[in-house]
């Protein structure tokens, strides 16, 4: 039987809020009242007794809970009904806001597409504006020439009729004295002939007329004087002279020259390549010894005492320091060896005392009676009182005397004297002869300071960080390419690649494809020649990618590359970002001012272009229209093309020909003396048929072999064993086996592997002088044995100084030979070099190749620790810096996982805690320089705020270490000032930029480069306000100074451009008189004026 207190639920307490299980409305609380029992029974029997009358006294409790109970249903359904009306009403709500919230989702994702649009409108908007008021100051300079030339034309014009009409005046003065004379004459009955009868020459007094016209034009004054557009200034620096505005006034015999030719006469100049010291042999001052029994102690103590200093020198300055020296005991047969050293030295050491052996004399007379480049030599000669040298040691020294301008070193001291004498002759050589950097006491006056005259690039660039290191590997790559004397049928690609130059605008870049060893480096640089030669007013701008992973195939290093070619064509030497991207918008934009100005082609090309590391996507620049002057041309693998690559039109190299192939085989085994009989050319053209084996490289690389084992070997047994290599890394790997077989020990074998496999695990390969220290067991001498069999059979090549393989085909060899076991032995190669670097940096010696090599190492270790370590070296990311790696030290920090603004913190407290440790005032001048290195590495970062600091510092550093008026503190308040540029406060840059010129002035004169420096940054400074008048009178004023400089500033090298260009135009004249002759000979005299003027 049920009870009152059923009506309430006992999971639900009084006043308990009951949630929706649905979710769909919200929890809300029902009161509910519970009275007590006996009042709830006495209240139900009083009910019941008061409806009936008469008295049911006996009624159930059954009954009365039944009626409660149904009341209470009835109040549950009805809060049921209200509550699902709630929740449905909730959940209609609740739908409501999600479509709204969508609603306004799309809206704002369409008002943001619409600002960034609006962005970038406004960002090409402000491009636009620019290149505007760009194009408006050169209109206002081309009116103001304009206007300047015509003034001169009308001045002249004036002076030629005035000058004219005396001449008129004077011929009828003459003409009536005649006249006068002839009628005194005929009254004197003296019978005169009459002019019109007269056989004698009756035009003297015209004769006297022109040749007074003539004296008048040779004085120029009627030339037109050229337009700074149209002008160039001749500058040297270390790397040979740069072109930039016009320093010469065509005046004289060219007065009356075509501006076109005059023109094409100086783009010309264009096309020599720079010209590097020609006593360096691939950045290595090489010094080569002979030395007789007698003398080997001076040379013992040379080696192990003073070339150590000698190469620290050379390091300082950028170069490596090789010594060389054979021994008399050594009995292997290295004529060859050594020929070819004395080829490439720069300098030749002959130490005499009294006697000369024969086997000696050989080596004497090649390096010092034939030596056609007049590099240095120097002879030592101990001598004896009471002992005379003999009589072949004395003619000798006659004969040399003679013929030859070689230093002579007489000593009659101990040996240790006698070494230290060589020492300091040897230096003073180094120094002067060969690198050119000792001045004079009148530069060193001049200069104001010493250091200033270690950073000669930085006179000439400006701002602007080059690497000339980068520069002469590209020259070297060019030339090593070049260097094959085979066309090998190339005529036929010439005329397609004339034609592209030829075509109409506009044309994607054509694709010069082929498999490995097609000879597409070769096709390019013998073209590249030919078009250097027959087409000067054409600008060529080249790069050759090397291995991959190596400096010359990263994308940011290439753009900067070449668009500091593009500057330096321009005649313009501005501020260039370091940042990657960039970079690669600016490109195009140099790419086309250049365009606009130059009158001629424009071609770019790069080969292997698909070793470049996210070619495709750092190489964008490709599939954008083009220049309308401007042709591009890459060369790739036919395997690893990029797809998107393939539509473009190409020119694919076929294989060679039997003809091809039997001209290359018979002109690499003449060049050693070998005949091949009919049956083995037979079976040589046989062999070379298929795709692999009829390539340019294969095929001279066979050539080789078997003109190598010719002579020593059975040819028969050689061509047996080429015929089983199918493709060039075989034939590579039959090459290396054969060089092993001819080593005379397993310690040379062992040194072989060692060399190659260091090599191919470096990062841009390795010097000799590196080696040395690598293996000490290994000898000067055995090292240019290997070295001089490997650079033959083309398996190793130098760049910049530092050996690397001559073709990937010798690279992929090498590890297949010697690293299969995969990355263990990598590692363990990569280790050695890890070390060897790292002691480097321990005795604070940080070189380019310190820099290069050991970050480069970490990395692909996996090692950010350590990398990281190696980074917070100050010394190392500086010299990173100023060579104009900023990409790579970037990659190197995102590596680590660091951003730009901890990167800067992390630079800022290292610097700090250096400084603690700095005392004197060469170390507290170090410490300005790399505060200024900081502070510009920050301004490329676009961290203007961050890069004041370290910069302010470096200033009072300077001013507080030196002077507040010497030129390095100029150098700070320069750097200073193109941060507030950058940062849009041009007043405190104009402030700045004006303390430094007053500097310069004080420390240098008025009339010095440094001057039209501060000129130049001043002028940009007032034409970014609109300042036009102000900028262009700096400007005139800089361009005055730097065409002063450069007419003092004559060097060996720019003779050398100038006469390498005269021979090549001399040559082109030898044929018939044709108009092209006689523009060529036009050009030849603009190039002999430029030379007298040098002279």
């Amino acid at each position: 039987m049920g009870t009152a207190s059923s009506l309430v639920s006992p999971a639900v307490g009084v006043g308990e809020v009951i949630e929706d299980t649905y979710g769909g409305g919200e929890a809300c609380e029902i009161p509910v009242e519970v009275k007590p029992k006996a009042r709830l029974l006495r209240g139900s029997l009083r009910r019941v007794g008061a409806s009936r009358p008469g008295g049911l006294i006996g009624a159930s409790f059954k009954s009365t809970a039944s009626v409660q109970e149904l009341e209470c249903v009835a109040e549950y359904e009805r809060l049921k009904k209200e509550y699902e009306i709630f929740r449905v009403s909730k959940n209609n709500e609740v739908a409501s806001m999600v479509k709204k919230e969508a609603k306004l989702d799309r809206e704002n994702k369409r008002l943001r597409a619409e600002l960034q649009a609006l962005q970038k409108t406004y960002q090409k908007i402000l491009r636009e504006k620019e290149s505007a008021l760009e194009a408006k100051y050169q209109a206002m300079e081309r009116a103001a020439t304009f206007e300047h030339d015509r003034d001169k034309v009308k001045r002249q014009f004036k002076i030629f009729r005035e000058t004219k009409e005396n001449e008129i005046q004077d011929l009828l003065r003459a003409k009536r004295e005649l006249e006068a004379k002839l009628q005194r004459l005929q009254a004197q009955g003296i019978q005169v002939f009459h002019p019109e009868e007269s056989d004698s020459d009756d035009n003297c007094t015209d004769v006297t007329a022109a040749g007074a016209q003539s004296e008048y034009w040779n004085g120029g004054a009627l030339g037109s004087e050229p337009s700074m557009g149209s002008m160039m200034q001749l500058q040297q620096s270390f790397r040979g002279p740069e072109f930039a505005h016009s320093s010469i006034d065509v005046e004289g015999p060219f007065a009356n020259i075509n501006r076109d030719d005059w023109d094409a006469a100086v783009a010309s100049l264009l096309q020599v390549t720079p010209l590097f010291s020609h006593s360096l042999w691939s950045n290595t001052v090489r010094c080569f010894i002979i030395s007789t029994d007698e003398t080997q102690l001076e040379v013992d103590i040379f080696i192990k005492t003073y070339s150590l200093k000698l190469q620290r020198i050379c390091e300082t300055m950028g170069y490596f320091f090789q010594v060389v020296h054979f021994s008399t005991e050594n009995e292997r047969p290295l004529k060859d060896v050594k020929k070819w050293e004395i080829e490439k030295s720069s300098l030749v050491i002959l130490l005499l005392h009294l006697t000369l052996p024969s086997c000696l004399l050989e080596d004497c007379e090649e390096a010092f009676l034939r030596n056609p480049e007049e590099k240095p030599r120097l002879i030592y000669h101990r001598k004896e009182d009471g002992r005379v040298s003999s009589v072949s040691v004395q003619q000798l020294i006659e004969q040399i005397s003679y013929v030859n301008k070689a230093k002579m070193i007489d000593h009659t001291g101990g040996v240790e004297e006698g070494a230290y004498e060589i020492y300091k002759c040897v230096e003073k050589i180094i120094k002067q002869d060969i690198l050119g950097c000792e001045m004079t006491d009148l530069e060193a006056k001049d200069l104001g300071n010493k250091e200033e005259s270690t950073a000669p690039e930085e006179e000439v660039f400006g701002d602007v960080l080059w690497d000339a290191h980068d520069e002469q590997e590209q020259m070297e790559a060019f030339q090593q390419a070049s260097n094959s004397t085979c066309e090998l049928g190339f005529e036929k690609y010439f005329e397609r690649l004339n034609d592209l130059v030829a075509a109409p605008a506009p044309i994607p870049p054509l694709l010069v494809s082929g498999g490995p060893g097609s000879g597409k480096s070769l096709l390019l640089s013998k073209w590249i020649q030919l078009q250097q030669k027959h087409s000067p007013n054409t600008l060529i701008l080249y790069h050759f990618v090397g291995r991959p992973m190596s400096t010359s195939s990263e994308s940011a290093l290439i753009i900067k590359r070449l668009t500091l070619k593009l500057m330096q064509h321009s005649w313009l030497v501005s501020p260039l970002t370091l940042d990657p991207a960039k970079l690669l918008e600016e490109f195009p934009r140099w790419l086309e001012k250049l365009s606009a100005r130059h009158q001629g082609s424009i071609i770019i090309i790069i080969d292997s272009i698909d070793q470049i590391q996210q070619a495709e996507k750092h190489m964008k620049w490709l599939i954008d229209p083009l220049p309308v002057n401007v042709r591009v041309i890459v060369s790739v693998n036919v395997e690893t093309c990029p797809q998107a690559w393939r539509l473009w039109p190409t020119l694919h190299l076929d294989p060679l020909n039997t003809k091809d192939v039997k001209s290359l085989i018979s002109a690499e085994c003449s060049s050693a003396n070998v005949k091949l009989t009919k049956e083995q050319e037979k079976k040589l053209e046989r062999h070379c048929r298929s795709a692999t084996t009829c390539n340019a490289l294969y095929v001279t690389l066979l050539g080789k072999t078997i003109a190598c084992v010719g002579s020593t070997g059975s040819i028969e047994e050689t061509l047996q064993q080429c015929c089983q290599c199918q493709d060039t890394v075989s034939l590579y790997r039959l090459v290396l086996r054969s060089i092993q077989e001819s080593l005379q020990s397993d310690k040379e074998k062992g040194l072989l592997r060692e060399i190659l496999c260091v090599i191919g695990v470096s990062h841009n390969g390795v010097s000799e002088s590196e080696l040395m220290e690598l293996y000490p067991q290994l000898s000067s001498a055995v090292l240019a044995s290997l070295i001089h069999s490997l650079h033959k059979m083309c398996l190793l090549t130098y760049g910049c100084g530092l050996l690397k393989f001559q073709h990937l085909q010798a690279w992929e060899m090498v590890r297949l030979e010697y690293m299969e076991e995969g990355e263990n032995v990598i590692s363990a190669y990569r280790q050695k070099l890890v070390e060897y670097f790292t002691m480097q940096l321990s005795r604070d010696q940080v070189t380019w190749r310190s820099a290069d090599e050991l970050p480069w190492l970490f990395q692909q270790q996996g090692d950010k620790q350590k990398l990281h370590k190696c980074l917070l070296n100050l010394f190392v990311s500086q010299n990173l810096y100023k060579r104009g790696h900023f990409a790579e030290l970037l990659s190197y920090w995102q590596l680590v996982g660091k951003d730009k603004s901890s990167m800067a913190a992390e630079y800022f407290d290292s610097l700090k805690e250096y400084e603690k440790s700095c005392e004197g005032e060469e170390s507290m001048i170090c410490l300005a320089d790399l505060y200024e290195t900081l502070g510009r590495f920050l301004k490329d970062l676009g961290l203007l705020s961050q890069a004041v600091a370290p910069l302010q510092r470096s200033l009072e550093i300077r001013e507080t270490a030196l002077d507040p008026d010497h030129p390095r503190v100029a150098q700070s308040l320069h750097q200073l000032a193109g941060v507030y540029v950058q940062w849009k406060k041009f007043g405190n840059a104009e402030q700045l930029y004006k303390q430094a010129l007053e500097i310069s002035e004080n420390a240098y004169g008025a009339e010095h480069p440094r001057v039209a420096r501060e000129l130049d940054a001043l002028a940009t400074l007032y034409q970014k306000q609109n300042k036009y008048e102000q900028a262009e009178q700096l400007r005139k004023k800089s361009f005055k100074i730097r065409q002063k400089a450069a007419r003092r500033k004559g060097s060996l090298c720019g003779f050398a451009l100038l006469r390498q260009r005269a021979l090549q135009l001399e040559e082109l004249t030898l044929g018939k008189d044709t108009p092209d002759n006689a523009r060529t000979l036009n050009e030849l005299g603009v190039l002999y004026y430029l030379q007298n003027n040098l002279e």
